[in-house]
């Protein structure tokens, strides 16, 4: 089996370590022979949905995020067919942002984004700085999910996106509502840096199994050792700081 990753935008969007998503996701899939070959998306380059089963987006500053908005928007009818046809998208702060419907900062003109996802973000007054515990319902062994959020943006939902989960220790989307991400299809979209992945092997796995999917039909990942990736995440729950 084979999975086909889109890393967009690396050299413009990976704030706080997001590319660490990536190599647990990659190392993940090998562990169990699965093969996974990473094509970084640069500025310029065209995205055939039919290609790839696993987009990622990590976060960044206010200026990359207007670079990257420009170039999601060219991609716009390309990302919106892989969403439709199930591919699985994991997008972080910055990037998860852009996936909604627009971004308005305390000036200027709104930042539009692409609408995989019924959301949008404004500029709040407030920074949220530290580590998040989030109870999930999704089909885990593990209903909890952590990691470090650093964000002023407030982001609500709407429609049919819903949440990944609700805060119990930190702030999450809007430090209101106490939902944390969001999720549509297989497009999920989070605040938390840490990196994600490397702290929640279970939510991992659910992605991995997502993108397999996609291609084979109904997938039952074997058991690898993860007994290090469990202690960090262990040791991260309920931690404020």
């Amino acid at each position: 089996m084979k999975i086909n990753i889109a890393y967009l935008y690396p050299e413009l969007l990976n704030i706080y370590g997001d590319k660490g998503n990536i190599l647990a996701f990659v190392n993940r899939c090998l562990w169990r022979n699965i093969e996974a070959q990473i094509h970084e998306i640069h500025p310029g380059d065209n995205i055939d949905p039919d290609v790839y089963d696993f987009y990622f987006i990590g976060g960044g500053q206010d200026q990359q995020q207007i670079a990257v908005a420009d170039e999601l928007h060219k991609q716009k009818d390309a990302l919106t067919q892989a969403r439709d046809n199930m591919a699985v998208f994991l997008t972080i702060c910055g990037g998860y942002q852009l996936l909604g419907h627009y971004y308005k900062p305390h000036s200027g003109d709104k930042l539009k984004g692409i609408s995989l996802l019924d959301a949008y973000t404004i500029a709040g007054n407030t920074r949220y700085i530290g580590n998040v515990t989030v109870k999930t319902e999704f089909p885990l062994k593990e209903k909890t999910l952590v990691g470090f959020e650093n964000h002023s943006g407030l982001t609500y939902l709407q429609g049919d996106t819903k949440p990944i989960g609700f805060v119990t220790t930190g702030n999450g989307n809007n430090g209101k509502d106490k939902t944390e991400g969001a999720f549509y299809k297989n497009v999920f979209g989070t605040y938390l840096h840490g990196s994600f992945l490397p702290k929640n092997p279970h939510f991992t796995d659910y992605l991995i199994q997502l993108a397999l999917e996609r291609n084979y039909g109904k997938v039952e990942l074997e058991p690898i050792n993860d007994e290090i990736e469990w202690a960090a995440h262990n040791k991260a729950i309920g931690r404020k700081y």
